[in-house]
């Protein structure tokens, strides 16, 4: 007899329905498992088998076959041992499922028959919400994650007794209650109000917040580049719900979603070392996994000591900075991973770090200055937004008893001009993402345009770079709430575009 269950597969973090179809008949006993499964899903053949008779079921000593369609892609991990062991009792008529086709069944199984959890299922209940499945049977400690999403039913299962007693009829599994999301705001122990002078750097850092841009942060040691950008997380934009799921949805494929509180409702922020390789930094392994870009996507990704990176990795950079995903290619797959994230780059200006100091003399020669500056190519820098120098902290700013802007005022404007982008272009779109060309609100009058040209043409900007002046002076002008891009506008976003020539320029 020939039965069949759906379950749920994961490409990326996206995934796809599963018809696992078993067939029970005469023969010398075997149980074989097709439809290109690795060697995580053949081995479910032992737990089955365990699971089935330590939960007093009776195990068919006849020839199995199980086929997991569509053959043709690859099936990945433990999740298909419970969909797997239904469809044997199906077959085997020792249990009778209604309405298979409203039902997905997720899980992996102990030996004993218990459910555990698996990584991925708030991809897998999503998409099985739209795909027209009702009901998800899962293991009982997915069931918080599986919750977030409304319209369809969970039903946690802590062992197959429980399943075969909900379809027996003999006690069924309650629905599992849904979760809201938290929209209370987090308090941050470190506070912008904490960090002396550095007025350019926090206005820049605001601008970058508020239209989602990148940014380089120079000056010597000491200054506060790590200070100002381990803070800037407190005056980033509140998340959507629309980010809120998608974030999550990483973080439940690779596993690393809180047991009390499986929604990632506050934006990530990630700080690599700079030994991490290329693979480390954008996804990877036989089965693509998401690398720090993709664990950073819709927060902050801080490279501290940019230029001690290998060049390898900071070029795989630049199309998730341009793009906003990266692409995984394997010989038998190719993963797309969302990767739009806000990069807080921070550097010294030579091997010493005294390079051009008021004060202090570098040590450092003029080749290995250029060397050392090298390090970060041409096209990558082209890509970052914001060049800002910080320069070091004077004796009368870091003694003042003067109290700071505190975050959560920057916070409130960041907010107030992320609001404005999103009612302007709708879905989650700020500034950073948009070719000014096709868009009215960045549309200037004479005076602005003859600014713009002069500076084109004095600074030799490269288009990229000039679409990058109109993108942050359209965010400039929502933090000033003004509906047009003024000539001061202008003119401050041009003074953030300025450094690498000072830099850069005679390399």
């Amino acid at each position: 007899m020939v039965s069949s269950v759906f379950s749920m597969g994961l490409v990326g973090i996206d995934a796809f329905l599963v018809s696992v179809e078993s067939d029970i008949s005469k023969g010398l006993p075997s149980f074989d498992i097709v439809g290109l499964p690795d060697a995580s899903v053949k081995e479910s053949r032992d737990r089955v088998r365990s699971a089935l008779k330590n939960s007093d079921f009776e195990f068919p000593i006849r020839r199995i076959i199980v086929n997991l369609a569509p053959a043709d892609t690859k099936k990945i991990g433990p999740i298909y041992d419970l969909p797997i062991l239904i469809s044997i009792l199906q077959s085997s008529g020792q249990i009778s499922i209604f309405e298979p086709s409203k039902s997905a069944f997720i899980g992996e199984l102990s030996l004993s028959g218990d459910l555990k959890g698996v990584n991925g299922i708030l991809p897998m209940v999503y998409s099985s919400k739209k795909l027209g499945i009702e009901n998800v049977f899962l293991p009982s400690e997915n069931a918080q994650e599986a919750s977030i999403i409304d319209g369809i039913n969970i039903f946690p299962c802590s062992s197959v007794i429980d399943i075969y007693n909900h379809f027996s009829e003999v006690k069924k599994i309650d629905k599992y209650k849904r979760i809201m999301f938290k929209e209370s705001e987090k308090t941050y122990d470190l506070d912008f109000s904490q960090v002396k002078g550095q007025y350019d750097a926090k206005r820049a850092l605001e601008v970058a917040a508020a239209g989602g841009h990148n940014i380089l942060l120079i000056g010597p040691p000491g200054s506060g580049k790590s200070m100002l950008a381990k803070r800037m997380s407190s005056i980033m934009p509140s998340m959507s719900i629309e980010e809120k799921i998608e974030t999550t949805k990483i973080y439940s494929v690779v596993g690393m979603l809180s047991k009390d509180d499986p929604v990632v409702s506050e934006r990530p922020y990630r700080a690599p070392h700079h030994t991490i390789s290329p693979a480390g930094l954008t996804g990877g392994g036989t089965n693509p996994r998401p690398g720090e870009i993709s664990l950073a996507h819709n927060g902050i990704l801080f490279l501290d000591e940019f230029p001690e990176f290998s060049r390898s990795s900071l070029e795989a950079l630049r199309q998730p900075l341009e793009e906003g995903y990266v692409t995984i290619s394997r010989v038998n797959s190719s993963v797309s991973y969302p990767s739009s994230f806000l990069l807080i780059a921070s550097m010294n200006p030579c091997p010493c770090g005294y390079y051009g100091h008021p004060k202090r003399q570098c040590t450092c020669s003029f080749r290995s200055v250029q060397k050392y500056l090298s390090r970060v190519s041409g096209p990558l820098l082209d890509r970052i937004d914001l060049h800002i120098e910080v320069p070091p902290v004077d004796f009368e700013h870091i003694s003042s008893s003067e109290v700071c802007e505190e975050s959560s005022k920057i916070r409130e404007r960041v907010n107030k001009a992320r609001k404005l982008q999103y009612e302007r272009y709708g879905n989650s779109m700020c500034n950073s993402m948009l070719n000014p060309e096709s868009d009215q609100s960045f549309e200037l009058d004479e005076k602005c345009r003859k600014i713009l040209q002069i500076s084109f043409e004095k600074m030799n900007l490269s288009a990229r770079g000039y679409n990058k002046i109109l993108r942050i002076s359209r965010t400039i002008a929502d933090l000033d709430n003004q509906d047009k891009i003024l000539q001061e506008h202008i003119m401050e976003a041009i003074q953030y575009r300025t450094l690498d020539k000072k830099y850069w320029g005679n390399n």
